[in-house]
């Protein structure tokens, strides 16, 4: 039993306690910046080693990975090296892109296990779905059955230490027999199974609101694609904090998405120097949202 004292003084301490630890009670979660390396695409070339030290130097600590080729890996670099060429340059890879349209249409394992050992060896802890071909979307019959492969295939990654996660474009707000492909997923997928990452970017060139995707389905989206929208031409991106979309205001909900990681992409650089362009980003998303 909790005398009147014993309570008092454990109060008391407490209160001491956050006193002397704001910070520790308070703070915002902390998250490191982030870059998908589809945005330097036309830069790598043979040199992706170049482009990884030139990422770090202008200010990103995670890298997100596309491209992945069985014969060449990841432009030339096998997973394990690119942990090793990350971590030199003071960087890590917990999500890479994977295309899955192999599993997501026949349930063909072959490919999945594969980018699993990829992923494993690579240090990265997401599997993520960046696209699905428009042949396995036609119905929403099809989207119920691209539901239940997720799940499957997220319990396959669960089985070896990973979490699958589902990147959108806009075409998953266009409906099908009054029916969108993203609302399919978000109530048919299995919440501790499949993450999703949210590209906001997309979302609102789709005419969605993330804020209200967020409020409506808390906790799901794990990671965010952080691209800006051009002022005048919304079929552009730029730099974040130079466009249309209010960052500012989804990041009051980053909590409430349950968001554990941000990666920066922009998938068109104009009239400016791609390494100036993507340092602006991340000074901006360091200093003013974060």
């Amino acid at each position: 039993m909790i005398t009147r004292k014993k309570f008092i003084t454990q109060t008391g301490l407490a209160s001491a306690a956050a006193l002397l630890l704001p910070n520790a009670l308070f703070a915002k979660p902390k998250y490191k910046i982030g870059l998908q390396l589809y945005s330097l695409r036309d830069q790598i070339g043979n040199d992706i080693k170049g482009v990884i030290a030139k990422a770090a130097k202008a200010g990103y600590q995670e890298l997100e990975t596309f491209g992945y080729d069985p014969n060449k890996g990841f432009f030339g670099l096998k997973p394990k090296e690119l942990k090793e060429t990350l971590a030199a340059n003071g960087m890590t890879t917990p999500s890479g892109h994977y295309g899955l349209d192999s599993y997501l249409g026949t349930a063909n394992q072959e490919v999945l296990k594969v980018y699993i050992d990829v992923a494993k060896n690579a240090g990265q802890d997401y599997i993520t779905i960046p696209y699905i071909g428009a042949e396995l979307r036609k119905t929403k019959d099809d989207f119920k059955n691209l539901a239940e492969k997720m799940n499957s295939a997220a319990e396959i990654c669960k089985k070896s230490g990973l979490k699958l996660a589902y990147h959108n474009h806009d075409f998953e707000f266009k409906p099908i027999d009054g029916t969108m492909l993203y609302d399919v997923l978000l109530k048919e997928t299995e919440p501790k199974l499949v993450s999703f990452e949210m590209d906001i970017y997309w979302v609102v060139r789709a005419g969605q609101d993330p804020v209200q995707l967020i409020d409506q389905h808390p906790g799901r989206f794990h990671m965010w694609h952080i691209k800006d929208m051009d002022k005048n031409k919304p079929e552009l991106n730029t730099e974040v904090g130079s466009g249309s979309i209010d960052f500012k205001k989804i990041f009051t909900k980053a909590k409430k998405a349950g968001l554990k990681h941000i990666f920066m992409e922009q998938e068109n650089f104009t009239n400016i120097d791609p390494y100036k362009s993507i340092a602006q980003s991340a000074h901006y998303i360091k200093t003013i949202l974060l």
